[in-house]
């Protein structure tokens, strides 16, 4: 099943007055790994993002961080998903929308979380384990950060 997210984005007129710009079920959907599905849902790039610019750039977003920017990503990952061992150059924040994850960290900490849980994601290596029977949905915005000195040139 494709994943299916609705996204609206709301902006101004010419009068500064709030308009609803963008109202739709995203199309970007892609699979970087068997058993995961992800959509972008808007996406910034620069620092401070400049709400004067009205250019959707989500679409183009295939990588995980935009260089000084946001992303906004609805992931999927059904039960099974492929592993990927991977670091983001990003602070993540995280919210499980439904379902169940094992997140696992490069010392084999795992934490569980479940629908409604919030992780902050400081540019760790981790992996995404679903061992659960029902797919698992997490909402992830994604700022672009440097890494810690003790970790730059490492893996990811």
């Amino acid at each position: 099943m494709t994943l299916q997210i609705r996204r609206v984005v709301t902006g101004h007129d010419r009068n500064g007055k709030a308009v609803v710009r963008i109202d739709e079920i995203a199309t970007n959907v892609l699979s970087n790994r068997p058993g995961a599905q992800s959509t972008v849902v808007w996406a910034t790039d620069g620092w401070p993002v400049d709400l004067n610019r009205e250019d959707d750039i989500s679409a183009g977003v295939k990588t995980t961080t935009v260089p000084d920017g946001t992303v906004f990503r609805i992931v999927q990952f059904d039960p099974g998903v492929a592993p990927r061992n991977h670091r983001t150059e990003s602070i993540d924040y995280a919210v499980v929308m439904a379902g169940a994850i094992d997140m696992e960290l490069d010392d084999g900490v795992v934490v569980t979380l479940r629908a409604g849980d919030a992780l902050v994601q400081g540019g760790t290596v981790h992996n995404w384990f679903n061992r659960g029977t029902e797919p698992c949905v997490i909402a992830f915005v994604l700022v672009a950060a440097r890494l810690p000195d003790s970790v730059k040139g490492a893996f990811g």
